[in-house]
């Protein structure tokens, strides 16, 4: 499925209503560049899953946990470089546990993500205004 957005509001109402359907075991994986709008994706995503506390992107600790209707497990690989680093955090506990992950920069660990995830690209397009994003929800080609 294809969306676009011209606002970081549009995005992540796109992402409320993306993770409204979400249910234990699932995984989202987060893809676009620096910038793109991954982390304004995740706040709307846990807002649609009743996390009512800030969203920050956990670059530095790699996993953030929130606690709403499900437990949101959300990553951020960017700092990942070999997928072996992943071991120390768990991540089999969270991926196959009772929660929903959402994933940015998960094409670093493609390797290890199980493959009913559901990948999400966030485009920009340069040639239209600033807050524009092209937003893929799909199975990972």
């Amino acid at each position: 499925m294809v969306f676009e957005t011209y606002s970081q509001e549009e995005t992540e109402n796109l992402a409320r209503q993306v993770s409204a359907n979400a249910k234990p075991g699932d995984i989202f994986c987060l893809e676009g560049g620096l910038g793109a709008g991954k982390t304004v994706f995740a706040k709307g995503f846990a807002h649609g899953m009743g996390i009512l506390e800030e969203i920050t992107s956990p670059t530095f600790a790699i996993v953030n946990v929130y606690q709403g209707g499900l437990a949101l497990y959300h990553f951020d690989v960017y700092r990942i470089k070999h997928i072996s680093e992943m071991e120390d955090t768990g991540y089999e506990e969270y991926f196959y546990g009772g929660g929903v992950c959402l994933i940015e920069w998960a094409g670093l660990i493609k390797g290890i993500i199980p493959g009913n995830a559901t990948w999400v690209s966030i485009l920009r397009d340069y040639n239209k205004e600033d807050d524009y994003r092209k937003v893929i929800i799909g199975v990972r080609p």
